[in-house]
């Protein structure tokens, strides 16, 4: 059996998940939090992306992207404002508890305008194209999906590790309120986080609904876990660790299919989750944490 178009499939939908896992991690190492309105965030992007181009026919398709992305990043930053800013001194339940609520507001928001029906993700000039590489035949945005997240986390780490806003960002996530004593402007380090990571979402969901290009408000719940799933496999807080993990459960899932357990693909990426966390339970590139006595 020819295993090559498996891997390839693999690898595509890792880079997908990748791009939201990268989201779900960096906002981790900066507040501790797992955002779990970033999965339906990436659906709403979508949404956002049909509705534009229904509305505005007349508007070209790089200009609605555009100002998706832009009204994805807006979003990003207000559900921080609003949701999670005012809980900065609460215990940490208490914001966990938000997160879910924003998570249960943008699913029914999204289900009140659409009416729960999917919704057609539009074609995308380039990107919906049908290509053939390696005796795979798909979309493009299925092939550029991995090599986008690459690229991506080449620049954040880049910038995270060579510029004056990532040495702040590295500062809150290590001590939170030496950083704040020291000068660090913390809303303004959470609020941009926040902006890259519906940035990230935005991006994702070009590629992933290029693809499935059927959406509804219940949309980004499958990926949100995968790319979930895959963050704590590389370890959350970690931006590489995050795009391995997505790759590995990409490769895991698309094998499963490829040896007939498909139906149980699920399950599998669930076991290889528990079975890292308990090899290494800081994920395949988290840091270990000591405790001081």
């Amino acid at each position: 059996m020819n295993i090559v178009p498996y891997l390839i499939r693999g690898l595509a939908t890792g880079g997908q998940f990748a791009l939201v896992a990268i989201g779900y991690t960096m906002v981790y190492g900066i507040l501790k939090l797992i955002n779990f309105a970033h999965g339906d965030l990436f659906m709403v992007s979508g949404i956002l992306l049909i509705y534009l181009c229904a509305n505005f026919p007349t508007l070209p398709i790089g200009a609605a992207i555009i100002i998706m992305i832009a009204l994805t990043v807006l979003i990003g930053f207000l559900i921080e404002k609003c949701a999670y800013s005012p809980l900065r001194q609460a215990p940490r339940m208490s914001v966990m508890i938000s997160a879910i609520g924003v998570s249960y507001l943008l699913q029914n928001l999204v289900s009140y305008i659409t009416g729960g029906l999917s919704k057609q993700f539009p074609d995308i000039p380039f990107l919906s194209d049908s290509v053939k590489l390696f005796g795979v035949k798909d979309k493009l945005a299925v092939f550029l999906s991995p090599v986008a997240a690459i690229v991506l986390t080449v620049i954040l780490v880049l910038i995270v590790n060579h510029t004056k806003f990532g040495m702040s960002m590295r500062a809150v996530s290590r001590d939170f309120e030496t950083s704040q004593l020291m000068g660090v402007k913390i809303n303004r380090v959470i609020s941009i986080t926040f902006a890259i990571g519906a940035f990230l979402a935005a991006v994702g969901s070009i590629l992933y609904f290029a693809k499935n290009t059927g959406i509804n408000h219940m949309a980004g719940s499958t990926p949100g876990i995968k790319a979930f799933i895959a963050a704590v496999v590389g370890g959350i807080g970690s931006v590489p660790g995050a795009v391995v993990g997505a790759l590995i459960i990409g490769v895991v899932e698309s094998l499963a299919k490829a040896f007939g357990l498909a139906d149980f693909s699920d399950v599998i990426s669930f076991g290889l989750l528990i079975l890292i966390l308990v090899v290494k339970p800081t994920g395949l590139f988290g840091e270990k944490l000591t405790e001081k006595v």
